[in-house]
């Protein structure tokens, strides 16, 4: 017995295992949250990407929508062509093999644009459905009047006599004709002339239509005209000024029109069900002479795209020339845009909700961390997950409901699902009440804070920043109520 060895007292935790220290370090548990926050944002890149595909899809159904009733229409004041007869002088082969000097008659066209146009349309758009997608459509009206001043005799390519004065046209175009719900009507000093579609003498518009004048000398250049047009379209409505000074007068039974192009209206109403602009446009900014000769080529090259929402940073000017000419053709950034925006884009408040995404959860996960600290109740890196997941599932039913039901109401089911659910689920995990109503306030905070910033287009980034600095001085104020050595000492 006295040889017994006398096995010392184990110190108080000394039976702790380095895994369990591990489980309960605070350090590791911050990184370990910092890692899920990554992680994390793999799915929410994925409802970026589901966002963008229902807004692919809406645009899909939108075009197919305007292929049957009309696309953006651009509209222009015609011009005055005059076809006339030239030698033209080429070398070939003779017989023998020898060059020879050929002549040939060939013709060629004379082009003139107005002295004055006063454009006035009167626009009606409407909302038309197809499955759960609307697509915004207008039917117009345009009248456009104006005069030519007369060809600059002394300008002319050949001689007088070679002009063929009894076969000029008059020639007009509209981007989509299936658009047109009526025959163009033409007046012509007084006189009315038929409009047809010529498409073998002139590519001056998408689509053109010309009308024979009763020319006999280039005196008769000198005339009013007036033409009047119904038209379809979708989206927008452009106007490209071509004559030597401009007026475009446009009203519309729309409350949410987009001004874009070249040049803003100088005089705009706008109110909740409709509007009325009007443009004064001199020919300063025209890129097309007033007459030019031998250019039969595009005036103009309309891309459809929306200048409304058009990254003017990286959007390069067209520079196609007419080469016959070498006159730069006009594109969408020379014209007058109206674009009708619907009253609502579901598809970018989302976007604009989920960018603020992750700030979120960063948030949720940093009061949750809190709390556990401060009730000393543990909550598992599972239970973060599953609550990760259901602040990502929030964006997924925004978009889904939104798309029948409208954004704001989607908004407020989605938050108030999502609250619920994550307080239940937290009052399951703490059997506290108090706990779990603390995060049904902090939650709706969270997402009221974001519905606020959503309706504040201009002030969005200062009312966003002075909001998340308050809630950091909350978080480092009850950070200094945590004693974080003890932590060390277990």
């Amino acid at each position: 017995m006295e040889n017994e060895v006398k096995t010392p007292p184990q110190l108080p935790g000394s039976n702790i295992t380095v895994f369990e220290r591990l489980s309960n370090s605070v350090i590791l548990k911050l990184f370990v949250i910092f890692v899920l926050l990554l992680i994390m944002m793999i799915p929410m890149s994925l409802v970026d990407d589901l966002v963008s595909e229902r807004k692919n899809r809406e645009q899909q159904v939108s075009s197919e929508i305007a292929a049957k009733w009309g696309r953006d229409q651009v509209i222009a004041s015609p011009v005055l062509a005059v076809p006339y007869d030239y030698v033209s002088e080429v070398v070939e082969k003779d017989s023998k093999g020898k060059d020879v000097v050929v002549q040939r008659l060939e013709q060629d066209w004379m082009f003139l644009l107005p002295s004055q146009a006063q454009v006035q349309t009167d626009i009606k758009p409407e909302s038309l459905k197809r499955g759960i997608y609307e697509s915004v459509v207008y039917n117009s009206s345009f009248t456009i009047k104006g005069n030519f001043a007369g060809l600059d005799m002394k300008s002319l390519p050949v001689a007088a006599d070679r002009m063929r004065w009894s076969e000029a046209r008059l020639v007009f175009g509209v981007q989509d004709v299936k658009g047109l719900s009526a025959d163009p009507e033409l007046e012509w000093a007084g006189q009315k002339l038929p409009l047809t579609m010529d498409v073998r003498n002139f590519q001056l518009f998408n689509n053109n239509m010309a009308a024979s004048l009763p020319l006999t000398k280039g005196e008769d250049t000198k005339f009013d005209f007036k033409i009047q047009v119904k038209l379809r379209g979708s989206k927008s409505i452009n106007f490209l000024p071509l004559a030597n000074h401009t007026v475009v007068q446009a009203k519309g039974d729309w409350g949410n029109p987009s001004f874009n192009g070249a040049y803003l209206p100088e005089v705009r109403e706008v109110s909740d069900k409709d509007f009325n602009a009007s443009w004064n446009i001199p020919s300063f900014g025209r890129k097309l002479p007033q007459q030019w000769s031998g250019g039969n080529d595009r005036l103009y090259r309309f891309s459809g795209m929306s200048l409304a929402e058009a990254d003017f940073d990286n959007y390069i000017e067209a520079t196609e020339t007419a080469a016959s000419v070498n006159i730069e053709a006009a594109t969408d950034m020379d014209m007058v845009q109206i674009n009708f925006l619907p009253e609502v884009n579901n598809y970018q408040k989302t976007t604009r909700v989920a960018k603020y995404g992750i700030l979120v959860i960063v948030l949720t996960f940093a009061s949750l961390f809190f709390t556990e600290i401060i009730k000393k109740q543990r909550i598992h890196l599972i239970q973060y997950i599953l609550i990760g997941a259901a602040m990502i599932l929030f964006y997924s039913l925004l978009l889904a409901i939104s798309e029948h039901l409208g954004f704001n109401i989607a908004y407020l089911l989605a938050a108030v699902a999502t609250i619920v659910l994550i307080a239940s689920f937290i009052r399951m995990i703490t059997k506290d009440n108090k706990t779990a109503l603390l995060f049904t306030g902090i939650l709706g905070l969270f997402y009221g804070f974001i519905f606020v910033l959503m309706q504040l287009r201009d002030y969005s980034l200062i009312v966003g920043t002075v909001g998340v600095f308050v809630i950091l001085a909350i978080l480092m104020r009850i950070s200094t109520k945590v004693n974080w050595y003890q932590f060390d000492k277990q």
